[in-house]
């Protein structure tokens, strides 16, 4: 690779907000943040609001979304377009 042109590539934690489950990969992410990993060193913490972790897909568990409404929702805040 050419040097001077890629982003910093290194390890960062990232941590599922709803179940608190965390795994360390390789990101160009960058955080304030930090959390000491079960290695001893301390690494940048993200927190994600999904992963395969609560993500109703890997889960296999769907959430029951409230979808009536939408649509009168959306009409009332944006209206009919007139021609």
């Amino acid at each position: 690779m050419k040097p001077g042109i890629h982003p910093d590539y290194h390890p960062v934690v990232f941590q599922d907000a709803s179940t608190g489950k965390t795994f360390l990969t390789r990101s160009t992410a960058k955080s304030s943040r930090t959390i000491e990993w079960e290695d001893g060193n301390s690494y940048p913490l993200l927190v994600v609001d999904i992963t395969a972790d609560s993500h109703p897909f890997w889960t296999g568990t769907q959430r029951l979304v409230d979808t009536a409404g939408r649509v009168e929702k959306f009409n009332r805040r944006y209206g009919k377009r007139e021609r």
